[in-house]
């Protein structure tokens, strides 16, 4: 288990492995340094957390729940990929888009939920530019979706 990981661990998370794509496209993708993963919903073990939009069917803590599941899928991706999230050397960017009613404005508390887990795996690596996205609806009626971009080392 990587330093990474065990962190998590020890907050009660853990890394869960690459989750299949459904259609064509790869979870992540490297050029160079950088790995891109594609946007992860909120599943575990195959069933998503949660359904709904924030501000009608879903509550902020339930999305920040959400937030941080979708970060570790990320995090399931970019090890899927290049085998030991020790190689991470710095998390660069978070998108997260939150499927919100129109009069919902609290986007970047619900990213925090993603933010806070990735700074929590990594530390000072771990803190990224980010942006917090309100969207009408997502894939699967998912609240929550987050994309990655990590520096990684040889």
């Amino acid at each position: 288990m990587s330093a990474v990981e065990e962190r998590l661990a020890s907050e009660g998370y853990a890394v869960p492995d690459v989750v299949p794509p459904l259609a064509s496209y790869v979870p992540a993708a490297q050029t160079g340094s950088l790995v891109f993963t594609a946007g992860q919903l909120p599943f575990v073990q195959g069933t998503l957390v949660a359904t709904g939009k924030l501000g009608a069917d879903v509550d902020p803590e339930t999305a920040t729940q959400c937030a941080r599941v979708c970060a570790l899928n990320a995090l399931g991706a970019v090890k899927g990929l290049i085998g030991d999230l020790d190689r991470v050397t710095r998390v660069v960017k978070v998108t997260v888009f939150v499927a919100s009613d129109p009069s919902f404005t609290g986007q970047p508390a619900i990213a925090n939920g993603a933010s806070d887990l990735l700074v929590l795996a990594f530390g000072e690596a771990g803190k990224h530019a980010r942006s917090a996205v309100g969207v009408a609806s997502l894939p699967l009626d998912a609240p929550v979706e987050v994309e990655i971009v990590v520096e990684v080392s040889d």
